[in-house]
């Protein structure tokens, strides 16, 4: 039997296991996962209505939400594609990246209908504006996001159709180049991601993960899957607060942070840190710069019990490629020592292979001192750079990126 390896299997399963959970914390809204499951199924069922169909790119202007969490699910499981956008982008950024993509539907946040507005006559695809949330102005689709999932069916659409090797999501990296490239992540590249992950980070239904990163960056994104095929919790966060973090981490019982170094320093340094207790955090995962290995001993000694560790990915690997998860072999080390570990980009994931070479394409030595290109291969690489057929030739040759 040979099934398609899509991340929609996870919601499925997360329903079918974990039903009666309460999977999904946003705000004053708490859906267990068969209500998370009908919400997106009703999204998928609101999309088709709209016109959506496969191939067609969805966009979203958007805080983190579960409305955004629910796209991760109800806009593939139709063969569509999901195109969350960087919130933080000038208004010329995401007119570029917005016609460059060409999504026909937008769902914004009503906080972005001034920005939209003034973007609207320069967009050449979209053909429907939907606010994730009232007030909704004029110019945008008569019904909210939450109407329209409201008139649509929580019908269960069958898998079985999705080509895994059709994209899935679409990311938009600034890199190098003068405008961003869309990474193009498909449904295979999703599964299997979110089972190397799990693979490493050994989550289970215990978890409890906690959103601080915007689900648009690649400290972000992979969480939807790894958490829900885990039967873990996902609690949102709009945008990160160093007191809102603290509260949540408390209130829920949070296991499982995820930040970029200066997001961590700013919670250890609040006035309020003291007040809040935080001795459910099991791990804290470190990427988007790199950790020190002062950042590392300040976190677990101030969190006890909790493991601070560093990690690696990008965009166009789904993100992650490494995690330096210590080695049960190495824990009779000096402590300096692994700590110095903990705070390195880490170990390749299992179904990843590295290579650090140098401008001659040859490998260099793993002695710390020399200094290389990193070259991956894995299932988790993109399909390649959305409508640059040469960006990507040059980025994968000979299976490695």
């Amino acid at each position: 039997m040979v099934l398609p390896l899509t991340p929609v299997r996870f919601k499925r399963h997360a329903a079918q296991i974990f039903g009666r959970k309460v999977g999904v914390v946003c705000d004053d809204s708490r859906f267990t996962y068969c209500e998370f499951n009908e919400r997106a199924n009703r999204l998928s069922d609101a999309l088709l209505q709209l016109g959506i169909g496969t191939g067609d790119r969805v966009a979203y202007l958007s805080f983190n939400c579960h409305r955004l969490l629910e796209a991760y699910y109800g806009v593939p499981q139709i063969g569509a594609i999901l195109l969350p956008l960087n919130i933080r982008l000038s208004a010329e950024e995401l007119i570029y990246i917005l016609n460059d993509a060409a999504p026909r539907l937008l769902f914004f946040d009503p906080e972005f209908a001034p920005l939209l507005e003034a973007m609207r006559p320069h967009l050449t695809s979209v053909k429907q504006f939907v606010a994730l949330r009232p007030p909704e102005p004029a110019w945008a689709y008569p019904a909210t996001y939450d109407e329209l999932l409201a008139g649509a069916e929580p019908r269960e659409i069958d898998y079985r159709g999705i080509d895994e090797n059709a994209v899935a999501e679409l990311f938009y990296t600034s890199g190098t180049t003068a405008y961003p490239k869309g990474v193009m992540l498909t449904h295979r590249n999703l599964y299997l991601h979110a089972f190397y992950v799990l693979a490493s980070l050994r989550w289970d239904d215990r978890t409890t993960h906690l959103y601080t990163v915007p689900l648009f960056h690649v400290n972000s994104w992979g969480a939807p899957h790894t958490v829900a095929i885990a039967g873990g919790r996902h609690v949102m966060i709009r945008k990160f607060d160093p007191l809102t973090v603290l509260k949540l981490a408390h209130g829920e019982r949070v296991t499982q942070l995820h930040m970029v170094p200066a997001m961590m320093i700013a919670l250890l340094h609040h006035p309020d840190f003291t007040q809040y207790d935080l001795s459910s955090v099991r791990e804290v995962m470190m990427g988007g710069a790199p950790a020190n290995v002062a950042l590392v001993r300040e976190i677990e000694e101030k969190i006890p019990g909790c493991v601070a560790k560093g990690g690696y990915g990008l965009t166009e690997t789904s993100p992650v490629l490494t995690i330096a998860h210590m080695k049960e072999h190495l824990a009779g080390d000096p402590d300096e020592t692994n700590l110095r570990r903990k705070a390195t980009a880490g170990y390749a994931l299992a179904g990843t292979e590295l290579r650090v070479v140098d401008f001659d394409g040859c490998d260099v030595q793993p002695d710390g001192q020399q200094v290389g290109e990193v070259m991956a291969r894995s299932d988790t690489v993109m399909a390649g750079y959305w409508n640059q057929p040469s960006a990507t030739a040059q980025a994968i040759r000979d299976d490695w990126f």
